[in-house]
């Protein structure tokens, strides 16, 4: 079997090990994951015989292959565990049965994130066959619980820490190459993420005297939830554009067509008239410019007949680069204008820092996109999701978000979404992508 069957055929069964992570461990097979990592062993033997493996956090990864220096090694980034599926009924091929159709690999973690971690895995597999040794150490690191904001990538930066390892540069998960993000740019672009927004989860909690429904008051608990939600709808963030998103506009205008050319490429000095522009575009513009609000979870009585005592929801939100949790947390609580309602801080991370674009490891990651994926348009951007990869930043300064996977929107959308998938020549520009990259190192 050739490099590029074995990774299909690899992604098709790591797909079909449901390795759901949960925010309560208790509610987490523990045997899948045992199953996925011998599912590894198996299809990628000469990694696991040649490299240094070990399990930390319980069953995440970190794999040093040693290089010909010790000296700026290179850390690369995935994980293991993939999000849930509500309801498998509205999947166009079921989401754990890794089915081959149409040229694409369907299943749960196709994109997030089993596709990077069978293309890193298949280009240093290759490579070994190959007998090639990388000018400097390459690192994976490969969690277990980042869909639920876990320990193992923190414990992975202070088992490298203590190790004395001083990475160059980190690539985890993250941009894309996308069409049409923005207007008037033919060109594929390639995103990658100098940086991503910090996240915040609070739950809002509003109390009322409950009862029978028949007799219902004014202003209950569920009616005051309701009125602080549409507080929040209606007043988003300001909208502000951080330099990331200035420098990702003012590359990508070297390569937009009139009259979008001349309005990114003055972006610097058009900045506060961009910023109320951008929002209008559409959602994952607007999200490019100010913090955003997401109510993801809702909950009231427990009887259709019964009004709630306590009504409960759960924001999630991501905080913009230059602002804080603190400030975040503030601003929910004035715009909802309500001491009836709780607003308690459930976690909070900061945003992570800016890595440098002007700077050896942004370009070789711009010469590797130009060698597999010609003619791609390579711009940084702040990533809206959050990362593993941001307590690597909290440390190192050079961290890149970057999946090196030719993307259309409703791929993109499917991501913790329905009928999640991968072209299969999508994986294998991947697969060349990551082994590019490590014979340029």
């Amino acid at each position: 079997m050739n490099g590029d069957d074995a990774a299909v055929e690899a992604l098709r069964a790591l797909i079909r090990i449901p390795t759901v992570s949960d925010w309560d461990p208790a509610k987490e097979d523990r045997a899948v994951f045992e199953a996925l990592l011998a599912e590894l062993r198996s299809r990628f033997p000469r990694l696991h015989a040649t490299c240094e493996v070990e399990r930390i956090s319980g069953d995440a990864l970190l794999v040093r292959w040693p290089g010909l220096t010790r000296e700026a090694p290179v850390v690369l980034m995935a994980h293991l565990d993939v999000v849930p599926v509500d309801d498998p009924s509205v999947w166009t091929h079921p989401p754990f049965a890794g089915e081959l159709v149409d040229g694409h690999v369907w299943g749960r973690g196709a994109l997030d994130c089993k596709g990077s971690l069978v293309a890193t895995c298949q280009a240093v597999e290759d490579l070994l066959a190959d007998g090639v040794t990388p000018g400097r150490d390459v690192w994976l690191s490969f969690g277990c619980n980042e869909e639920v904001s876990g320990r193992a990538a923190k414990d992975a930066v202070a088992v490298l820490r203590e190790r004395g390892v001083e990475p160059w540069f980190v690539v985890d998960e993250g941009g894309a190459i996308v069409q049409g993000a923005l207007p008037g740019i033919e060109a594929p672009m390639a995103v990658i993420g100098v940086s991503e927004k910090g996240t915040v989860d609070v739950e809002l909690v509003a109390r009322g005297d409950g009862g029978h429904a028949s007799a219902p008051r004014r202003m209950g608990a569920t009616s005051r939830l309701a009125r602080a939600i549409l507080r929040l709808e209606r007043n988003p963030f300001p909208s502000h554009l951080p330099d990331a998103t200035v420098d990702m506009l003012e590359r990508a205008g070297a390569h937009a067509r009139l009259p979008y050319a001349a309005v990114f490429g003055r972006a610097r000095r058009l900045r506060p008239v961009l910023s109320r522009v951008l929002p209008r575009l559409g959602h994952e513009t607007a999200a490019l410019t100010r913090t955003t609000v997401a109510v993801t979870q809702l909950s009231g009585s427990s009887g259709a007949n019964v009004i709630a005592a306590t009504a409960r929801a759960h924001v999630n939100m991501r905080v913009m680069v230059g602002e804080t949790v603190a400030g975040a947390l503030a601003r929910v609580r004035s715009t909802i204008k309500d001491p009836h309602v709780e607003v308690t801080l459930v976690s909070g991370d900061e945003p992570s820092p800016v890595s440098p674009t002007d700077d050896p490891a942004y370009a070789l990651l711009e010469s590797t996109l130009e060698d597999v994926f010609p003619g791609t348009v390579a711009v940084p951007y702040v990533m809206l999701a959050a990362t593993d990869s941001r307590h690597f930043h909290r440390v190192w300064p050079r961290v890149y978000r970057f999946t090196p996977f030719r993307m259309t929107d409703a791929q993109r959308a499917s991501i913790h979404g329905v009928d999640e998938r991968i072209g299969v020549d999508d994986l294998h520009e991947g697969v060349r992508w990551y082994r590019r990259l490590i014979e340029q190192l």
